[in-house]
Formats: C-alpha cells, sequence, structure tokens
C-alpha cells in the first residue's frame, strides 16, 4: 500500500498568502531579466527602463490648419473695419501638417483668408506669433522620458515612443512558467471517444491561458503519470527552465497525490491545505537553487477539480505572475475626482481631457495635463480621463467630475504627485520609485503655482527653486508667501547649474545678458511664475537692462529640455536653463548662477512611507551618480531637510 499524503494545516486564505510572500521575499524570488522588442510585439509589456525619446515631435515647425503662411509683425494693423492685403509671396498656401515656409511664423486658417484680384489675399485681423503652428517639441522633446519605467505599454504609450523616433523598448521578460498535469486517467482534449474513466485534460488549457492572462509565457507543458518519480523528474526538469513551476493534481491525500513530498525533495513546503471551497488542497513551495547560479523557484500544487483548479490559479497564480512581470491587475471603473485647477471646456461639445489623479489628504485629486490633438503623450501619461459635459464651459477648482481611469485603481491610489518647477532629475527618481511600485508624476507649472498647488491640497510635492532677489536666498520667502499655512520641509534634491545656452561656437559671442541685449539673439523665456524666469529678472534688474531690451522676453516654453531644443534646431540663439539641458543637446553653456532645487512638502508628511522613500533614495549614490552625469549638478547635500515655519504657524 503506497504511503498517503496528510494535509499539514488547513491555514486561513490571508495567513497562506502572507506565508507565502514572506518565503518568497527572504528567498529573493524576483524577475530581473530583460528583452527588447519592435514596438508591434511590445503593447501590454512592461517597460524595464524609462524610454527616452531620440526625437523631437513634431520634428520640424509644423503647420496646425489649411491657409497661409505669415509673418505676424506684418499682419498688425489688420481689422474687421480695416481688411489688410497681402502679396502672393506674403502669404505662400499651406495645408495641415506642412513645414512652415522659412521667415514665417504664423497661419491664418483659410476661412479667415478673402480672395483678392492678382493673387492678393486680405486678412481682418492680426496672427500672434506661432499661431496655428505646432512648434519644434510641442509633443516631446529629444532626450525627454516619454514612457516611465515599469509602465505597462498600451497603444497611446507606442504611439508616442513612435512619434519620438523609438523603434524598439526594453521590456520585462515575461516570467516562464512550467505546467505539468498529473493522473493515468488524462487524455488530450483532441480524443474523440475516450474511454470511461478517461478524462480530458482541460485543466491543461485552462492553467496555460492562466498563464498568459497572467503575463506569464509557458516554458515547458508537460502531462505525467500518476508515479512519483515519473513526477519528480518532470519537477526537476521544470526547474531548470521555469521561473514558477505550477503542478496540477496530486496534491490532495489520495494514495497517489505525490506532490506535497515530491515539493519536499526540492524545497520547503509552506502551504498545505487552505481554508477555502473549493480549493482547499492547496500545495505552496519554494524550490532551493541548486547551484549559486541558479535561483529560488516557486512552486504551486494546484488542486486537480477544474473550479478549484481556477480559483486556486486566480487567487495565488495571479498576483505572483503579476508581481514577477511588474504588472496590475487591470480594473476599468469610474472615478468621482476633485479637480485641482480650474478647467475652461468649449460650450457644446462633451469634451475628454487627459489627466493624472493622486490622493492628496484623503481626496481623490485630479490634475489636467496639456490639451492638443497632437499631444498623444497626454494620453500616455494620463492615468484617468476626465468628461466635462458640453454645457458645463468647464469647471471650477474644486469641482467634483466624472472620470474614467486608465490605469489600476491599486496604481492611481500609490501615485505621487509632484507640481512645480520642471527638472530632469525627478524623471531619474521617478524611476528608482518605480521599482518600489511608488508612480512619481510630475506637472511643470513652476515653482510658485506649484507651491500654491501644495497650499491647496492639491499636490504631495512642490519643486521649487525661487529667488528671493532682496537676500539672496531662495524658496524660503516664496514659501511662506504662496506656500501652506503650516511648516513645509524642504528636502534637497540637488544644487544645479544655471545658465545661458548657445549654439556650438557661440556664434554670437554671449557671454551676458548684456550681450544678449546688445547682439539682439533671439531669446526664449520661461512661463512667470517658474523660478527660472525669476531668475531672469533679478539677474536683468542687477545688470540694469529691462526686459523690452531682450527680444523674445515674451516667448515662453514649459521646461529646459524645451529651450534647449529650440536653441540646438536654430528657432532660437539662446535661453536661460540648466547645464543638463546643454549636455542633452550638445550646446555650449555659460554659466550665470548655482541655485538650490527643493522639493516642498507639508513637515506632517515626512513620515509617510512614500515620502521617507524619497529622502532615502536621495541619499543613495547610485541615484547621486545618475543624476550628476546628467551635468551641472551637486548632490552633496542631496535628501537633506529643513522646515520653514510661516509667520502665520509661528505666531501661533
Amino acid at each position: 500500500m503506497s504511503e498517503r499524503t496528510v494535509f499539514l494545516h488547513d491555514i486561513p486564505l490571508e495567513r497562506a498568502r502572507e506565508r507565502f510572500d514572506e518565503a518568497l521575499l527572504q528567498a529573493g524570488v524576483c524577475n530581473e531579466a530583460t528583452e527588447t522588442l519592435a514596438l508591434d510585439d511590445a503593447l501590454d509589456r512592461v517597460t524595464a527602463r524609462p524610454v527616452i525619446a531620440r526625437l523631437s515631435s513634431p520634428h520640424y515647425h509644423a503647420c496646425a490648419m489649411d491657409g497661409i503662411a505669415v509673418v505676424a509683425a506684418r499682419t498688425a494693423g489688420a481689422l474687421e473695419t480695416a481688411p489688410l492685403e497681402l502679396a502672393p509671396h506674403e502669404a505662400p498656401v499651406v495645408d495641415t501638417g506642412d513645414p512652415l515656409p522659412d521667415g514665417f511664423d504664423a497661419v491664418i486658417p483659410i476661412e479667415r483668408v478673402e480672395p483678392r484680384a492678382n493673387g492678393y489675399v486680405a486678412i481682418r485681423a492680426a496672427a500672434a506669433p506661432f499661431e496655428h503652428v505646432r512648434a519644434i517639441g510641442e509633443d516631446v522633446v529629444a532626450s525627454e522620458v516619454v514612457v516611465p519605467a515599469m509602465r505597462r505599454l498600451g497603444a497611446a504609450d507606442l504611439a508616442a515612443c513612435a512619434a519620438a523616433g523609438v523603434a524598439s523598448v526594453e521590456v520585462v521578460r515575461k516570467p516562464r512558467v512550467a505546467v505539468i498535469t498529473t493522473g493515468d486517467e488524462l487524455v488530450d482534449v483532441t480524443a474523440e471517444a475516450p474511454p470511461p474513466g478517461a478524462i480530458l485534460d482541460s485543466n491543461a488549457v485552462l492553467l496555460r491561458a492562466c498563464v498568459r492572462t497572467y503575463g506569464g509565457d509557458v516554458a515547458l507543458a508537460l502531462r505525467v503519470r500518476d508515479e512519483e518519480e515519473a513526477l519528480a523528474g518532470a519537477v526537476r526538469a521544470a526547474l531548470a527552465v521555469s521561473d514558477v513551476v505550477v503542478v496540477n493534481a496530486g496534491s490532495s491525500a489520495g494514495r497517489d497525490d505525490y506532490t506535497a513530498r515530491i515539493f519536499a525533495r526540492f524545497g520547503e513546503v509552506l502551504v498545505h491545505g487552505v481554508a477555502i471551497r473549493p480549493g482547499h488542497p492547496l500545495v505552496l513551495a519554494v524550490a532551493r537553487p541548486a547551484t549559486a547560479s541558479q535561483k529560488a523557484v516557486p512552486l504551486l500544487g494546484i488542486p486537480g477539480y477544474p473550479v478549484s483548479a481556477a480559483i486556486c490559479a486566480d487567487l495565488f497564480l495571479r498576483p505572483l505572475l503579476e508581481r514577477l512581470g511588474r504588472r496590475d491587475s487591470p480594473e476599468a471603473r469610474e472615478l468621482d475626482v476633485e479637480l485641482a485647477r480650474k478647467l475652461y471646456s468649449p460650450l457644446g461639445e462633451d469634451e475628454y481631457v487627459r489627466a493624472v489623479a493622486a490622493r492628496v489628504g484623503g481626496r481623490l485629486v485630479a490634475t489636467p495635463l496639456r490639451r492638443g490633438a497632437g499631444v498623444i503623450t497626454s494620453l500616455s501619461r494620463a492615468n484617468v480621463l476626465l468628461t466635462i459635459p458640453r454645457f458645463s464651459e468647464g469647471a471650477r477648482a474644486g469641482t467634483r467630475v466624472t472620470a474614467r481611469a486608465l490605469r489600476p485603481l491599486a496604481q492611481i491610489e500609490r501615485t505621487l504627485l509632484a507640481v512645480g518647477s520642471h527638472d530632469v532629475a525627478l524623471d531619474l527618481l521617478a524611476g528608482r520609485l518605480a521599482a518600489d511600485e511608488i508612480d512619481l508624476v510630475s506637472a511643470h507649472v513652476g515653482s510658485i503655482a506649484g507651491l500654491v498647488a501644495l497650499r491647496e491640497r492639491a499636490a504631495h510635492l512642490a519643486g521649487t527653486h525661487v529667488l528671493d532677489p532682496q537676500t539672496g536666498t531662495y524658496n524660503d520667502a516664496a514659501v511662506r508667501r504662496y506656500g501652506p499655512r503650516e511648516p513645509v520641509a524642504l528636502v534637497r534634491l540637488a544644487r544645479r547649474e544655471q545658465g545661458l545656452l548657445v549654439a556650438p561656437g557661440n556664434p554670437l559671442g554671449i557671454r551676458s545678458l548684456a550681450d544678449v541685449a546688445r547682439t539682439h539673439a533671439r531669446y526664449v523665456n520661461r512661463q512667470p511664475d517658474a523660478g527660472t524666469r525669476i531668475l531672469l529678472d533679478a539677474l536683468l534688474a542687477r545688470a540694469a537692462l529691462a526686459p523690452d531690451a531682450i527680444a523674445g522676453y515674451e516667448r515662453i516654453e514649459f521646461s529646459h529640455l524645451a529651450v534647449g531644443q529650440l536653441v540646438a534646431n536654430g528657432s532660437a540663439d539662446t535661453g536661460l536653463a540648466i547645464r543638463a539641458a546643454a549636455h542633452a543637446f550638445g550646446l555650449e553653456f555659460v554659466s550665470v548662477a548655482w541655485e538650490p532645487y527643493d522639493l516642498a512638502l507639508p513637515a506632517a508628511a515626512l513620515e509617510e512611507p512614500r515620502i521617507a522613500r524619497v529622502i532615502e533614495l536621495l541619499h543613495e549614490p547610485a541615484l547621486r551618480a545618475e543624476i550628476k552625469a546628467l551635468g551641472g549638478y551637486d548632490c552633496a547635500e542631496a535628501g537633506e531637510v529643513r522646515v520653514v515655519v510661516p509667520e502665520a504657524a509661528a505666531a501661533r
């Protein structure tokens, strides 16, 4: 009589999960393997590293409307009551998507153009510079992160990669799973007339489909007889080629149920019996590495009854494969979110606005991303889609609106939202946090707007580098003026070098802002709330230069990389930005200042686990080295924390 297997324990479901998870963690079970795939093969795969734009999108100034190209300055004075006529050479006809002709800087839609005799046209309104033009890098700038690490790639992500000139991506290799079904009674599902006692091996089909559904690859599929050594040999073969081994049937206490005993040969049996019905004769184990070059492998003995097999696969195999494959369970659902800032919308149209939602102070807050039919990266970056009804004309800040989740709810809940100044080092920090399943998302709105968002409890962090011209110090005064009315912690990201970006060889000989004014260099500025704009204004005042002495003072971009892109392609002669932007585009750099870049947050949030992890990472030499390699960064103070107490809080 063969030896029977008995249940070790019939333990609660949560305890079984905890015991299995703890053992996997202690054994170092993980999946670090990657592979590179063409975009057409990468749908639904998980990025192993951030995807960096090879080209800007668009990579030329593109006409955004059918109409005529014009020089905006030439259209000044055109009125409804006093139309302005333009000669054919002043108004070449263009179509949507055409390159903007050289020497022209705006497009007037064809419906606003009146044909006149001899090829002349008339217009009744002036055009603004770059009106109806998609500027270089409007969607994404070369060297910018298009898709972050640990992102499950959707159609919009792949399109964003393609638009940025990226043809292949490095992804996490799917976990390799061996599926072994056991039983003398099993026959292939193709059997035409199975005899009595024969059972079609439907569980093999079920489990292989589950593996693929949960993001794994079937590395080995075997069916073996109810013989202990045959099953042991199959498990041994599976361990050599798989990240996970699943044995179906043989997990109960029948005379031919060997699974638990065989698992014990290769490692430690953690669970044999779970207090669930159906599915209680489940076996969970971890196989020890046979050699130093091998790794620990999870072993699952799943009951043979089909319903039990399906339930156990969902409860235990799904989360295991999703963790090894860095995937989240999809949850399609509608959410009720609070709008972080006022949103305008045209009357008479339902509008769907891409946004990033995060839970801040117990509220699910949504921050809209850049809008525009050509800005596909906003769809890639969004985790919710807001619906603005057609007769609302938008919504005020604080209004609750309906949103459709584009990412799993668990991912939205763990999103860490940074609003404020742009810095490329944040992308490196985000990549490190992604490995901890923390999604750091940044919205580039400028330092002051970020502090206001922090005050309104619409962000977790605010990137800031605001100079106080009166004292020459950074951030304290701005925090007291614009930030929360409670103690604010400033976490040092780095000190960084700001300067003027110029073309290789510095053809205009620019060494200062005085040179920018003297040479009438085409300058590209930052938005009014940006710390870089505040620094520029302080430097102009120090040099006794008026803003209108700078040609292009009113021309704005929203990131350092966008400024660098325009200088690199010749659309501008210079602009103030960090040295890393010069490195990214092969530009020369005229240093003007070193400044601290801090992450502001409520001091009460310092003990929150995600914030604690941010501070911990900023102290790690590996991340500091990555940031320094960008150029123009000093990380000696990275991770240091100081607290600013507003006057109102101090008075209390």
